[in-house]
């Protein structure tokens, strides 16, 4: 799994400095295949294996938020700070008109990681999947809390068939836009994040019905934002979380916490959903439909590729890429930021350039791993071992 992320997220970086390197082979691939897409689906199932697993071995909902916020929190301000300073320096303006929002607003709205769910534009173009994460964050507290968490399998499946049933009657920024007309997307941004924080605060309480009740509330949140509040369409949006499942699924029928037959129904249909889906809600170009196919079968190959190679051991700068995936991921539209509007460096292929970048970037990636990273992720692992365990609760619900 760390091979994976450290294969998807140079595959996502790399199709992005595409656009500065190697235009005409950007050109020649679009409407073919998209590697952006394809690494960001890599990430979803890759998250759907390990997440989940991460809040059931700690049996601690407020152990489970007390990591993922030093998993992800630092290295996200840090690297929001840095695509913002160009702005609060007057050199350039904020990506998608951020600049003309309430900085309250924009502040908040990605303070909760959902600003994509929320029409705020993200500071940086790569934020948009996490606003998808924390969906799925929330979600698998809720189903933890109420103790239905073993249920992947048919959650991945019913997602897969909601996005092919349902998903696109569904307008984007549906709640938002309806919402704006008299409140304004402030107003939306404030509740929502007022609503995560009450969330996150019961489910992480010392009181069982408390922290059903902050679980359940968070999952309705995610649920509601992504069918009825996406940049991207609903069916998208459910299809994404959907291969999250299946993730979790597998993860589950490998350790045996459900049927081999369950977890390889899931890891079959979702895909086969998620690809139809998209076939079905892009009918207009056959161009589209064809890149999202390629990208759901890439992204399923690849995991399946994994998963069966799963015993076997890789060189470490494989798995040293994966522990530096994420910064990676938030750096490398820095790094291209600095090289197209300040170095000048667009417009023609540039294939030694694209080497320049992509060894800058990996370093960029080790240090900010080993400096920013690194210590953060201790600090929260102390402080979630001293997080109480959920484990002697009373089941809610009989998984």
């Amino acid at each position: 799994m760390d091979v994976l992320r450290g294969w998807a997220a140079l595959a996502v970086a790399l199709h992005h400095a595409s656009y500065v390197y190697l235009p005409d082979v950007r050109i020649a691939l679009q409407g073919w295949f998209d590697p952006g897409t394809y690494g960001v689906l890599v990430f979803f199932l890759v998250s759907g294996y390990i997440v989940p697993a991460s809040l059931e071995r700690r049996e601690s909902v407020r152990g489970f938020w007390v990591g993922r916020f030093f998993r992800i929190y630092p290295l996200l301000a840090v690297s929001c700070l840095l695509a913002v300073l160009p702005f609060l320096l007057g050199v350039r303006g904020l990506r998608a008109g951020l600049e003309h929002y309430h900085p309250v607003t924009a502040v908040l709205a990605h303070l909760t990681m959902m600003q994509d769910l929320l029409a705020v534009p993200n500071a940086m173009n790569v934020l948009w999947t996490l606003s998808y994460e924390m969906a799925f964050y929330l979600l698998i507290v809720a189903l933890f809390v109420v103790r239905v968490h073993r249920r992947s399998a048919p959650v991945s499946v019913g997602l897969a068939a909601a996005a092919l049933a349902v998903g696109g009657l569904m307008p984007t920024w549906l709640l938002s836009g309806l919402l704006s007309r008299t409140a304004g997307v402030g107003v939306v941004v404030s509740v929502c994040f007022a609503a995560l924080v009450a969330a996150i605060a019961a489910a992480v309480s010392g009181r069982a019905a408390a922290r059903v009740a902050g679980g359940l509330l968070g999952g309705l949140l995610a649920a509601l934002l992504v069918v009825l509040n996406g940049r991207v369409g609903a069916w998208q949006g459910l299809a994404m979380m959907a291969l999250m499942f299946a993730g979790t699924a597998v993860y589950r029928a490998e350790r045996g916490q459900i049927p081999a037959w369950s977890g390889g129904a899931a890891a079959v249909l979702v895909p086969a959903g998620a690809l139809a889906a998209g076939v079905w809600n892009l009918h207009g170009s056959w161009h589209a439909q064809l890149v999202w196919a390629g990208s759901v079968l890439a992204a399923t190959a690849t995991f399946a590729a994994a998963w069966l190679l799963r015993h076997r051991r890789f060189p470490r700068w494989a798995t040293g890429l994966g522990t530096a995936s994420f910064s990676v991921y938030l750096l490398h539209p820095l790094l291209l930021m600095v090289a197209a509007q300040f170095l000048g460096t667009s417009g023609r292929e540039d294939v030694p350039g694209l080497l320049v970048f992509v060894a800058v970037l990996l370093a960029a990636g080790w240090a900010s791993q080993r400096w920013i990273e690194a210590p953060a992720q201790r600090l929260g692992r102390r402080l979630a071992r001293r997080a109480p365990s959920t484990a002697a609760e009373p089941p809610v619900l009989v998984s």
